[in-house]
């Protein structure tokens, strides 16, 4: 057909791997009879017998975790025999492969991971309890295939001890061995509205890796229910519950 032939740029990528891009703004994955766990919300696709639940929070420590936080990524369980095409709002979507390695994600860049991957939700160092938005991060630990996302092609920083300093709503993903912890600026002028709008950075330090996108993730509409922004947000209701608002 000559409407399938215009479109043969599009068609779909084989591959032998579980985990494959289509592209740069989609995944396939092949079950196989396995269960994986995705982002909920995040399939657009898919063929065979699949099957979708709420993954919950893995038990009951990281049940209390989220509680306690109100953060870490909110997952599916998608198993089955079968193919599965994820995607979330045309984010590009980095894939990696982890061997008997670790590594933490923003629970927020946190597209899927494989079956043997473990998981848990770990929070930045020099956290108070009045913070939030990207302090609680997910870290994720084994063998598998590991898909996060990027609003926009991110850069790749290497680490060599000294401290390199990222907005948090900007760092998707570092390498096991990098601490982390936090830097803020809060003064007269955030408190009348003045400041910088970077009120709250990250600090990674050690031997490693860290990965950051060029956004501080996507603004959600405020008729959305949403707050209306990224880091900036974050940093103006973490100052309101400072002072008790």
């Amino acid at each position: 057909m000559a409407v399938e032939t215009t479109l043969k740029e599009f068609k779909e990528t084989e591959g032998t791997e579980s985990f494959a891009l289509q592209g740069s703004k989609m995944l396939k994955v092949n079950l196989g009879g396995e269960t994986i766990q995705a982002k909920l919300g995040s399939m657009v696709a898919y063929q065979g017998d699949v099957k979708f639940e709420h993954a919950g929070s893995g038990g009951i420590k990281r049940m209390a975790k989220k509680a306690v936080t109100g953060e870490g990524a909110e997952l599916m369980k998608v198993s089955g025999n079968g193919e599965v095409f994820l995607a979330d709002l045309a984010q590009e979507i980095q894939l990696v492969k982890l061997s008997d390695e670790a590594i933490t994600v923003n629970g927020a860049n946190l597209l899927a991971f494989d079956a043997d991957i473990d998981w848990d939700i770990k929070k930045v160092e020099g956290v108070s309890g009045f913070m939030g938005g990207g302090m609680f991060n997910t870290h994720l630990s084994g063998s598998g295939y590991v898909a996060m996302l990027s609003d926009g092609p991110p850069v790749l920083l290497e680490l060599d001890g000294d401290e390199t300093f990222a907005d948090p709503q900007a760092a998707i993903t570092w390498s096991e061995d990098v601490k982390t912890s936090i830097k803020t600026d809060v003064n007269l002028k955030t408190f009348i509205g003045r400041g910088s709008g970077e009120t709250v950075q990250m600090a990674f330090s050690g031997k490693g890796w860290l990965l950051i996108q060029p956004s501080e993730g996507r603004v959600t509409s405020t008729a959305a229910g949403g707050s209306g922004g990224g880091a900036a947000s974050n940093a103006g209701g973490a100052i309101g519950k400072l002072l008790g608002g």
